[in-house]
């Protein structure tokens, strides 16, 4: 049944604080103070959809969790959803599965490179991405993306130069952009893609948000660029988790349609990832890639509704603060640096506007001064929070006045 944006939130939207939500009980924790409004890790206020809870209810009443494989209906249901969202048409060989993005990036680092070995992503970026380089005892280099008053672009030259003069032996990347919020062209993944293939440089997209498209410019996979020319030189990472609220499941994809990388996956995860799939993340998935499409358009209505609100609202009362455009994902990208000084972002936003968000510096060394927002919420926590801002900078203001005036 198709709801309205009100409706939709009245049956889905749930209070999470003292459910062992990281987000929401572990404020104090993360930011040294349990009363901040959570706009921080990106998972929402939102109750999946119905048939995913009919699923796994029926799936609970069971009463056994045994070892389980991967019935051929979860392949039916993903594949169906990834060809009617994305015209992207899969084959159940290239398929393999993990319990999230993040552990697949990290094993993915470990297989195809080695220590020392340079890895290239393009900053401001997720901050796992660093990690998995680092914690791999790997060569991280950076490429900054180009920031062109809030809608950011690929300095293809920069990381051409970078590749070379480095010996990058891998690149991670993602879209839709996790913080800047791109959807790339077509034009810009080719362009990507060719620099890496005539350098032998392996990629690895991360299309976790391909569902959460928030503006205009649709979806492109990597592996649908150029007909899937590319195709033989990346692997692909996905989930459920950020489309349908299931990030605890454990469920994940890793897509390599390259025979002779699936057998250099599969040799050394059989050495030291000997896992089991998560029975209850692929029930859940399977009934919402087979169930969630209304659902899921639904709460795009509420992001976007959410997203217009406080560039609009930012926009009329404190235009010097910069909402970068949201093309993807459900995060806004804001940035505060003509406002407050880069070295008091954290005491503005946590002491003035008492909200717990992620830090620009934790994207990139350059980004101090930004902040990430997470619009996948109920809007009176999005109204909270651009009222506590333009309040905050208000008395600032207020108080540089004073102080002239003096």
């Amino acid at each position: 049944m198709k709801l309205s944006t009100t409706e939709f939130i009245e049956k889905y939207a749930v209070e999470r604080a003292g459910t062992n939500s990281l987000k929401w009980d572990a404020l104090d924790q993360r930011y040294g103070d349990p009363d901040l409004i959570a706009m921080w890790v990106a998972d929402m206020e939102f109750k999946v959809p119905e048939a995913v809870t009919v699923a796994l209810t029926k799936r609970v009443n069971h009463g056994v969790y045994g070892y389980s494989y991967t019935p051929d209906s979860y392949y039916e249901a993903y594949f169906n959803w990834q060809q009617q969202h994305h015209n992207i048409k899969l084959e159940k060989d290239w398929l393999r599965f993990d319990t999230g993005v993040v552990n697949s990036i990290y094993g993915l680092v470990n297989t195809f490179t080695k220590p020392q070995d340079a890895v290239l992503i393009l900053t401001p970026v997720y901050y796992p991405f660093h990690n998995a380089v680092l914690d791999n005892h790997r060569q991280l280099v950076t490429s900054e993306l180009v920031n062109n008053d809030g809608h950011y672009t690929i300095d293809f030259n920069d990381i051409e130069a970078k590749i070379v003069a480095n010996q990058v032996k891998l690149l991670i990347q993602c879209s839709p952009h996790n913080p800047v919020g791109r959807v790339w062209t077509e034009a810009e993944l080719k362009q990507l893609l060719e620099i890496c293939q005539r350098h032998h440089v392996l990629v690895i997209s991360d299309e976790i948000h391909q569902d959460i498209i928030i503006g205009k410019r649709p979806f492109v996979s990597a592996l649908n660029v150029a007909h899937g020319r590319y195709r033989n030189n990346l692997i692909v990472v996905t989930a459920p988790s950020k489309t349908f609220n299931l990030a605890a499941m454990l469920n994940s994809h890793v897509i390599i349609p390259s025979e002779d990388l699936r057998a250099r996956y599969d040799k050394l995860h059989k050495q030291i990832n000997q896992t089991e799939v998560s029975v209850l993340g692929q029930v859940a998935a399977e009934a919402a890639y087979r169930d969630g499409s209304e659902w899921l358009a639904q709460l795009l209505n509420v992001v976007r509704s959410n997203y217009d609100y406080l560039r609009t609202e930012l926009a009329a009362k404190a235009p010097a603060i910069k909402v970068a455009e949201l093309e993807g994902t459900y995060l806004a990208w804001l940035d505060l640096r003509v406002v407050v000084p880069t070295d008091l972002t954290k005491e503005f936003i946590q002491n003035d506007c008492h909200l717990a968000v992620d830090f620009g510096q934790w994207f990139s060394k350059n980004d101090a001064g930004f902040v990430r927002l997470n619009l996948a919420t109920e809007p009176k926590y999005v109204h909270a929070a651009v009222a506590n801002i333009i309040t905050s900078l208000a008395k600032i203001n207020e108080t540089r006045a004073i102080s002239v005036t003096k």
